[in-house]
């Protein structure tokens, strides 16, 4: 993977499609959301680490429709993990001026959880970082 610095001319939006922090976790011999809440914490570090790179859009893809064909308790694990991932977070987010806006399909994500992200796209709305 290239190493870019702020002074490069390294892409200002990336992209990332998080897929296989399940068979990670299994292979250490874990349990996948073990793994999930690995690329949890990576995003963060992905996160602080896009100002300093000079990115300015990043674009997380987390959970496909594909994904609804997991185990009931994967799911909810994921659901779960987004919940906390999302109160944990929406303070930092805000203080280090980052725009969260989440697209996508959400008919069949719990209303609270819509709720949750409706609230972090409002607090970050007029943030200006990635």
């Amino acid at each position: 993977m290239p190493q870019f610095t702020a002074t490069d001319d390294g892409p200002r939006h990336v992209a990332i499609i998080m897929d296989g922090n399940g068979r990670w976790a299994t292979q250490r011999g874990r349990p996948r959301l073990f793994g999930h809440q690995a690329g949890a914490r990576r995003v963060r570090e992905i996160v602080e680490a896009c100002p300093d790179l000079g990115v300015d859009y990043l674009t997380v893809f987390a959970f496909s429709t594909e994904n609804w064909k997991r185990t009931q308790s994967e799911v909810a694990g994921l659901m779960n993990l987004f919940r906390r991932y999302i109160t944990r977070e929406a303070k930092a987010l805000k203080a280090n001026d980052v725009c969260v806006r989440f697209i996508g399909d959400r008919v069949r994500l719990d209303k609270k959880l819509v709720a949750m992200m409706d609230e972090l796209e409002a607090l970050t709305a007029n943030c200006q970082s990635v």
